[in-house]
């Protein structure tokens, strides 16, 4: 489900920036960058004119090579939040004009000086229903391999989540999970490593719930949305769902800055972002947004379920990403 770019296009994107009538957007690819695409990049094509061209998915090494490297292919990219702070402070991105994008809308907690929000979003326990046997309800059910056999799939990649699930599911209370106990956490997961499943993209975690391969697994709300939108039988509990945001970012020295800009302005606005969150399950960052959208649609996001809630801590991630990446990818590695 990815949006590969093919051919010489994606030779040319690889090597060099868009002309002056165009720019690049960057993003994960599958359901949620269809979604970008048709809310944002669109509706900027054509109030611009300027064509806004796809590439994915996301690579934080790729942004900062383009970077140091003085080559930068991309205009916008969409990446995770406690990377934008990290990236911010390493001198990777440039500052938000917010006389072209307004702020007085966007929600304070996913705008900073380097970054806008793109969407919010929870991690939630998903399964599919002819996979398991019995309703998990909660994240201790995903380390429970008598009660729930079978395996289960996790995110791949060193970010807030995995870490946090299995502190819960060792019964760290919520409000206690920072500063995060690793000994503890990677002692838990020991426990299941032997069948856990790895997505390493949105569109690979729903392959494996939506097959089978997995019987049960941490995803992105809007991937379960999806899903069930297409008439899957998957489950899920949003007991103890963990929110956090995606946020989009101009990589230093980006040679289409303006028109990325504008581009933010369009993206960030309560339209778009209502948009957005009526085709994508995931909850708008414009505050604005949800008086233009439906009643349902607004009642099946991530705000709508905060009794229970846990915010991942990305100022805490963003401090100590690089030594949890260190030892996060030598135990996936034995």
């Amino acid at each position: 489900m990815k949006l590969i770019l093919t051919g010489i296009l994606a030779g040319l994107l690889a090597t060099t920036a868009a002309r002056a009538d165009e720019m690049v957007f960057t993003s994960w690819g599958g359901t949620t960058q269809e979604a970008q695409t048709k809310s944002w990049a669109a509706p900027f094509e054509a109030n611009s004119g300027i064509k806004v061209l796809q590439d994915g998915p996301t690579d934080y090494g790729k942004l900062k090579a383009m970077v140091e490297g003085g080559s930068v292919a991309w205009d916008v990219v969409d990446v995770e939040m406690d990377f934008a702070i990290k990236a911010a402070k390493d001198g990777l991105l440039e500052p938000i004009d917010f006389n072209v994008v307004p702020k007085a809308d966007l929600d304070p907690r996913f705008t900073t000086e380097h970054a806008v929000g793109s969407f919010y979003y929870s991690f939630v326990l998903a399964w599919n229903k002819g996979a398991v046997s019995g309703e998990p309800t909660s994240w201790a059910d995903m380390f429970d391999l008598t009660k729930f056999p079978g395996k289960r799939t996790f995110y791949k990649w060193s970010a807030p989540g995995v870490i946090e699930i299995a502190l819960l599911a060792d019964g760290v209370p919520a409000d206690k999970l920072y500063p995060l106990d690793l000994d503890r956490a990677f002692k838990k997961l020991d426990t299941i490593k032997s069948e856990i499943v790895w997505w390493d993209s949105g569109a690979q975690s729903q392959q494996l719930i939506a097959s089978g391969e997995a019987a049960f697994g941490q995803l992105w709300n809007g991937r379960v949305f999806a899903l069930q939108q297409d008439g899957a039988d998957v489950g899920a509990s949003w007991k103890q769902n963990m929110t956090a945001a995606d946020v989009l970012v101009i990589p230093k020295g980006s040679k289409n800055k303006a028109s990325a800009m504008k581009f933010l302005a369009t993206a960030t606005s309560a339209k778009s972002q209502a948009m957005f969150a009526e085709a994508s399950g995931y909850a708008p960052i414009n505050t604005a947004a949800k008086a233009e959208m439906p009643a349902d649609v607004v009642k099946s996001l991530p705000d709508a379920y905060v009794d229970g809630q846990i915010n991942l801590d990305m100022n805490y991630w963003a401090e100590n990403r690089d030594a949890i990446a260190e030892r996060w990818y030598a135990w996936q590695a034995k």
